[in-house]
């Protein structure tokens, strides 16, 4: 009878995994192939480390938030909603309130919605970086990671 050996399974491990900087340029993106590309890279799904219970993703800055594509009538018929908690307390802003305001709100409720509903969510949700412009403070992250 002969024995054999089998490769064990890599899973990785919390202290060894770094993580990296990705700079994404919004102009002409659509927005919802925009959030789930950020989300993949996020939640580490592109690398072969990627592990569902660790923080396995990276970094993402975006920039020009304001310049994102919408197909159709997204921009006079999108409605996002929130409740205050208090009785009638309902509050809508379309979603041209929203991209005049806030460009940049509107790519992190993409964004959060793609990410899972978890504390590991959370943490993945803290480190993405959204800018409506061309400017932002993370130069030296990114020319480093």
């Amino acid at each position: 009878m002969t024995i054999i050996k089998r490769k064990k399974t890599y899973t990785a491990k919390s202290g060894s995994l770094d993580s990296n900087w990705h700079l994404i340029d919004a102009t002409g993106q659509p927005l919802g192939r925009l959030a789930s590309k950020v989300a993949v890279i996020l939640q580490g799904k592109d690398k072969p480390t990627y592990s569902p219970h660790l923080l396995t993703g990276d970094f993402v800055v975006v920039i020009n938030a304001k310049d994102i594509a919408l197909t159709g009538n997204k921009i006079e018929d999108k409605v996002y909603y929130h409740h205050s908690g208090y009785p009638g307390g309902l509050k809508e802003r379309s979603l041209s309130k929203l991209m005049e305001t806030l460009p940049e709100k509107v790519i992190y409720n993409a964004v959060k919605g793609m990410l899972p509903k978890n504390s590991i969510g959370r943490q993945m949700f803290k480190r993405l970086k959204v800018y409506p412009s061309q400017e932002h403070p993370h130069n030296s992250q990114i020319s480093n990671g």
